[in-house]
């Protein structure tokens, strides 16, 4: 079957898409370890350009390299012929390649100018290099010229022409003085394309004589200059005829055009029309400078459409139009406009597009088959359109020879049934009058069984839900059909997976079911190939706690934190990075595993700061700014302006915020006079202004300071402005807070505050305090200083005063003061409140009613009056002793009000009295009255008992405040179940006398309510409510029995629950009774027991409580937290305890409670055990038979020794340095040592002066009889010596009148 076949580029594995695929340029790269022997048709890999001007100083290398198999052999053509290269000494050919290097010392390059080209050969055909034209570079010198000077009239335009020598390439144009400065060059003054210098009008700071063109050739590096030209500019309106005849003498004169101002003209170009031509691709310059006074601005449009977008810009102050990458729609008519005041011109250039051949389609790599068809494309484009000819092996494809598998159609050409050997190597060739291309395009006849190019057992990873590309690059020919299974099922190109032309698997979002064992198989009729690949999906990494944005202060620590989860098999790395840049190197940035701490921020710390965790798959990042803010600096530069009497205005300079914009300048001032090193507060303003205009007192010295405030805190108080004086007035203001005090009842007290020294305005400041009664004629004053009140005695009883205070000092008084009124001294009331009558509204009301006192009694300011009452007795009951009475305070206005709170049916009695600033006057008589009958209070208490299958007692007690005469009970009671569902409420009335019923059929098992209100004349009182349950069948209420740990306990009668009242109306409620647990069961263990319940009351706060049986202590209780069952630890083996389950209210009162458990701890186990298996048992017996052992060796000792050391003659013997005896007169022995090592006890000391120091410690220190004193470690160690008895002579130390001691011995064996 016939198929077309491409080869395309890889960047990794060099030939990995040519064998199969299509490629898109001469690069055809061979992989010589795969691929080794297969054989390949030349392609040209490196040429120098098609133009190529060289630098006649140098060597000329002309770049030629190709790659075949086999390598090719190269050779060159020189202007159409054969350039025979081993005929020039001058020329030579690097080995391996086609690239030429030609010696030009001592010959001149233009011998080597010329158009070459390169063939490359094997025995697979030729490639073909493009035309290199050959040109030497040229810098010719300026031909020699003398410049007149030119004259030129003021406000006239001008052209300096520069006209350089052409070169190749040409030169680059600028224009110098003589100082070698670059002429300033504006709107008016500007340079061309060309390189001539415009003039849009002349001015005469024009006036010059070294403006010089310079030409730089940039392939030589060299410059040229121009002669210098003189330009003088003349102003002939301020010249006469003979000064200008003299002046123009010698000298070219511009003055052919206008010298005034005058509308724009085109100096270049000319006219209104011009055109241009222009390659695609290439970069369009259009150029229009205007003459005209003043110099007119140049503006540019296209007549049809716009500017193209982004790929225009303007140049040489807006006189140059540059498009970049022109296309054919850049075509068409461009304007320039030129405009100033006195009118507009405008020039219209037309801009044709043209193009060099360029390549739509160029001709592809082939490598086919044998038998199957191939095609080969060359399609380009131009304007106009290229001539496109055929080439085969660098031969015209009309004079090469007859091939029959080979037609062309519409300049395609067609390969049919290809055979091995027919591999060649196709040219293109495209060209017009602009250029030309030319593409190699090889075809390749091979027969290849497939390959499979991609390493075996790759294992490929990848994030969770990114693009899995799994690799299967092959060959062959045919070209490989490529097929993939995952764990040996086929994988279809679908949703899920897409199946590249080259054979790639791609998995679009990849999951980790996707993870696993991976077959493609590359097959074509030559054979197969597997190759196995592995994919690994991996959880993404991300930061879960990012860094966050981080106001610190100066000098305080910033923590960033950047916390990551991550896929367990990769590790990833943390990076930071401050402002996209490395952290500075500085002991300050500690790096934490999860977290950036910075120390001692400073202001060179901010900026935003980056977490980056890599991985080698992915990463995360985030950022956050660190922003280091500080109080600000204080103020500088403080100044005093505009000085006056009784203001100045303060200007200041503002320190460095520190990152926290100021809040506001806060001013203060110092008085130094009055107050020096006092500051005060003056006054405020924002954060804006930098001035304040101050109000000042007379008399004052004042300095100023500033402190700015920020968000973090105050600035740091600014340097005090000069000393400011103003001088003493007369005050400006009097005392405030003028008060009168009746302080008695014959005086009375006048107080104010005193002025500041900032107020008193003056030295010498007094008051003068004047005061008379109201309306009275005459004045009294006193003057005097220091002072903030005055007491006036001799004055009548609460009588009104008017009273000033004025503030004087040396230079005069202050305002007029205001009056004040005020009242002397009170006296005491003299009568008491008569004509009480008292109402009684109801049994706790009354009301009252009395005459209000006369005024002129009270002497003083009525405040009030003060109703005292009491409770002498109940009507119904004698009372102990009358109640402490209650008073109540009203104001001197009201003569009617209420007493509440009183008790029904009891006698009352009150008596009222007036009250002024002074204190109390005298009280009235007592007035008594009785309240009548209420309702009473609740029933004492309500209690159940006697709870049957279907009856039960009631019981009460009556209420404590009967508040009159009982009438009888009123019961009520219903039932409700767990849901709190309530039955019908049935009523009983009972009389006054009874205090308990029997309720009978009633339904068994059932919960009831009972309510029992008192009742009087006046109607029912608040009741008391009580709950209960009648019993259960027999069957259903039996417990199990509880003996030795187990079971339950043994039936017993319901008990009477407990009963508690509440007296809170409306309702009394006593806690219900009866069984809201259900069945209680326990289970006993050695030292604990496990007590269940069920419980069918609304959650509460339920305990356990148990105590030893018989036993006075009080019941111990464990919170249950939520559950049905709980654990009792610490239970004593052999002991019995009664236990029980209570729940209780948020009052800590029981409201419900199970039946009193008995469960015995079992004294003992009473599993068998095997003992001998017991490890405490093996240890005990191990224990025993060392001891025996122990004992058996000192035994032997205390044989060999016979209870005698004789220490001294051994030690006489040995003369072991390191065990020397004790002194004979010391009454001790010295060190037993073993004859073999002579070492010293294990665990003792021995003293460099042959003595044994006792040890401090007095832990273990064990007396033997008379043997001696010994001491041992913790761990038994001998640390003591041997020693008889201080008491002993010092003749039997020596000797030991008993054995010694087992312990000793063994240690001294040891």
């Amino acid at each position: 079957m016939d198929r077309k076949r491409s080869c395309t580029l890889c960047e990794g594995a060099v030939m990995l898409l040519l064998l199969g695929h299509m490629t898109t340029g001469l690069e055809v790269p061979l992989d010589p370890k795969v691929l080794e022997g297969l054989p390949q048709p030349p392609t040209i890999t490196h040429q120098s350009p098609k133009d190529y001007i060289i630098d006649p100083r140098e060597n000329i290398i002309i770049h030629c390299e190709a790659k075949g198999k086999p390598h090719p052999s190269f050779s060159w053509t020189r202007n159409g012929t054969h350039f025979d290269v081993e005929k020039d000494s001058k020329v030579i050919m690097k080995p391996n390649s086609g690239t030429l290097v030609i010696d030009i010392s001592g010959e001149k390059a233009e011998a080597y100018e010329g158009v070459y080209q390169c063939i490359a050969r094997n025995e697979h055909g030729s490639a073909l290099s493009s035309n290199i034209v050959i040109r030497q570079s040229r810098s010719p010198l300026w031909s020699k010229e003398k410049n007149e000077p030119i004259t030129v009239q003021r406000g006239m335009s001008l052209v300096l022409q520069c006209r350089p020598p052409a070169g190749l390439p040409p030169p680059i144009i600028f224009w110098m003085d003589n100082n070698f400065q670059r002429l300033p060059q504006n709107s008016r003054v500007s340079q061309a394309l060309n390189g001539d210098l415009y003039f849009s009008n002349v001015l005469m700071e024009d006036n010059r004589s070294d403006y010089i063109c310079y030409a730089r050739f940039p392939h030589t590096q060299t410059i040229q200059q121009k002669q210098p030209i003189t330009v003088n500019v003349l102003d002939i309106e301020a010249m006469n005829d003979t000064v200008l005849a003299a002046f123009l003498n010698g000298s070219d004169f511009w003055g052919d055009s206008p010298s005034g101002e005058r509308a724009p003209t085109f100096m270049h170009p000319t006219g209104t029309h011009s055109t241009t031509m222009v390659l695609k691709g290439d970069t369009l310059e259009l150029e229009c400078i205007a003459d005209g006074l003043p110099t007119p601005d140049i503006s540019w449009t296209k007549v049809v459409g716009e500017l193209p977008s982004g790929r225009f810009s303007f140049h040489n102050f807006q006189k140059t139009l540059k498009i970049t990458e022109v296309t054919e729609e850049d075509g068409g008519d461009y304007r320039c406009l030129a405009k100033n005041r006195l009118g507009n011109n405008h020039h219209t250039i037309t801009v044709a597009v043209r193009a060099a051949p360029f390549w739509i389609s160029a001709p592809q790599n082939l490598i086919l088959a044998p038998k199957e068809t191939g095609m080969l494309t060359c399609r380009v484009g131009g304007n106009p359109t290229p001539k496109v000819t055929w080439s085969v092996n660098g031969i015209p494809i009309e004079n090469s020879h007859k091939d029959p598998s080979r037609k062309i159609e519409d300049g395609v050409i067609i390969l049919s049934d290809v055979q091995t050997g027919s591999s060649a190597v196709y040219q293109c060739n495209a060209s017009n009058e602009y250029g030309y291309l030319l593409a190699n395009a090889f075809v390749s006849v091979l027969a290849e069984p497939p390959r499979v190019l991609t390493p075996p057992n790759h294992v490929y990873s990848v994030i969770t839900n990114r693009r899995a590309l799994l690799d299967c690059a092959s060959f062959g020919s045919p070209l490989p059909k490529i097929t993939w299974f995952k764990d040996s099922q086929s994988i279809l190109d679908g949703d899920s997976y897409i199946i590249h032309k080259n054979g790639t698997l791609e998995i679009s979002v990849a999951q980790s079911l996707n993870s696993g064992k991976y077959t493609c198989m590359a097959s074509n009729n030559l054979g197969n190939k597997e190759n196995h690949v592995y994919l690994e999906v991996k959880e993404p990494t991300r930061i879960l706690t990012q860094p966050g944005y981080n106001v610190v202060h100066r000098n305080s620590m910033a923590v960033f934190e950047c916390k990551v989860k991550h896929d367990p098999t990769l590790f990833p790395s943390m990076i930071w990075l401050k402002d996209n840049g490395e952290l500075p190197d500085d002991p300050r940035f500690e790096l934490g595993p999860d977290s950036l701490t910075i120390r001692d921020v400073t202001e060179d710390d901010e900026g935003t700061y980056t977490c980056i965790r890599n991985t080698t798959l992915d990463h995360d990042s985030a950022s956050a700014t660190l922003r280091v803010v500080e109080k600000p600096d204080p103020p500088t530069d403080l100044e005093l302006t505009d000085q006056r009497e009784r203001s100045v205005r303060l200007t200041w300079t503002p320190g460095d915020e520190n990152n926290s914009p100021i809040n506001l300048f806060l001013i203060q001032y110092e008085d130094s006079l009055h107050e020096p090193g006092v500051w005060h507060n003056m006054t405020s303003v924002s954060g804006t202004s930098t001035t304040s205009q101050l109000d000042l007192s007379p008399y004052v010295y004042y300095s100023f300071r500033v402190l700015a405030l920020n968000d973090v805190g105050p600035s740091e108080p600014s340097a005090p402005s000069r000393q400011y004086r103003t001088n003493p007035a007369q005050p400006d203001m009097n005392p405030s807070d003028v008060e009168v005090i009746g302080t008695s009842p014959d005086s009375m007290t006048i107080t104010w505050r005193e002025l500041t020294g900032l107020e008193a305005n003056g030295p010498g400041l007094q008051y003068k305090v004047s005061w008379r009664m109201k309306d009275a004629d005459r004045w009294t004053s006193l003057t005097l200083a220091n002072v903030s009140q005055y007491m006036v005695t001799g004055t009548p009883t609460f009588e009104l005063y008017e009273v000033t205070v004025q503030a004087v000092n040396d230079y005069g008084p202050g305002p007029r003061p205001e009056v004040v009124l005020g009242y002397s001294g009170e006296d005491l009331p003299t009568v008491a409140p008569e004509n009480i009558k008292v109402s009684i509204q109801n049994g706790t009301v009354a009301e009252v009613r009395w005459e209000a006192v006369p005024l002129s009694t009270v002497q003083g300011r009525l405040k009030g009056y003060k109703v005292s009452y009491w409770k002498m007795r109940s009507l119904h009951k004698q009372d102990s002793e009358p109640e402490k009475p209650q008073v109540l305070i009203f104001s001197g206005n009201e003569t009617e009000v209420r007493l509440p709170g009183l008790h029904p049916y009891s006698q009352y009695a009150l008596n009222i009295r007036a009250f002024n600033g002074k204190g109390d006057g005298p009280t009235s008589s007592d007035r008594q009255f009785e309240t009548p009958e209420g309702v009473p209070g609740p029933p004492t208490h309500l209690k159940v008992r006697n709870l049957n299958l279907d009856s039960l007692i009631l019981e009460w007690a009556p209420p404590l405040e009967d508040n009159g005469h009982l009438t009888g009970y009123l019961l009520k009671y219903q039932s409700f179940n767990t849901t709190d569902e309530l039955g019908p409420i049935k009523e009983v009335t009972l009389p006054a006398n009874e205090t308990s019923i029997t309720l009978d059929n009633l339904k068994y098992s059932t919960r009831y309510k009972f309510y029992l209100n008192a009742m009087t004349v006046k109607g029912s009182g608040p009741a008391v409510t009580e709950e209960a349950v009648t019993i259960m069948d027999e069957a259903l209420i039996r417990h199990p029995a509880v003996e030795a740990g187990k079971g339950s306990a043994p039936p017993s009668p319901p008990p009477t629950p407990p009963v508690t009242q509440s007296l809170q109306p409306p309702f009394h409620k006593a806690p219900p009774a009866g069984r809201m647990f259900g069945s209680v069961n326990s289970s006993v263990e050695e030292d604990h027991a496990v007590i269940s319940w069920e419980y069918s009351w609304p959650d509460r706060n339920v305990y356990v409580e148990y105590v030893v049986d018989n036993s006075k202590e009080p019941w111990k209780t464990e919170f249950v937290n939520g559950t049905r069952t709980y654990q009792l630890r610490g239970l004593k083996p052999g002991m019995s305890y009664r236990v029980r389950v209570v729940a209780k209210d948020h009052s800590d009162a029981t409201v419900h409670s199970t039946e009193e458990l008995l469960i015995t701890v079992p004294a003992m186990t009473n599993k068998q055990v095997d003992i001998a298996t017991q490890g405490w048992f093996i240890g005990l017996m191990c224990a025993i038979a060392l001891l025996i052992l122990v004992l058996l060796i000192v035994c032997f000792i205390k044989r060999n020794k016979g209870g005698k050391y004789p220490v001294k003659e051994k030690e006489d013997a040995h003369q072991d340095p390191e065990i020397q005896p004790m002194k004979e007169d010391d009454g001790t022995f010295g060190e037993y040592s073993d004859t073999e090592d002579h070492k010293p006890l294990k665990g003792s000391r021995t003293p460099s002066n042959g003595t044994v120091k006792k040890d401090d410690s007095d832990d273990s220190l064990v007396d033997y009889g008379e043997g001696g004193d010994g001491q041992f470690n913790e761990d038994g160690s001998f640390i003591g010596q041997y020693s008889g008895k201080k008491e002993k002579d010092t003749a039997e130390g020596n000797e030991s009148s008993e054995a010694p001691s087992p312990v000793n011995a063994m240690n001294s064996f040891v």
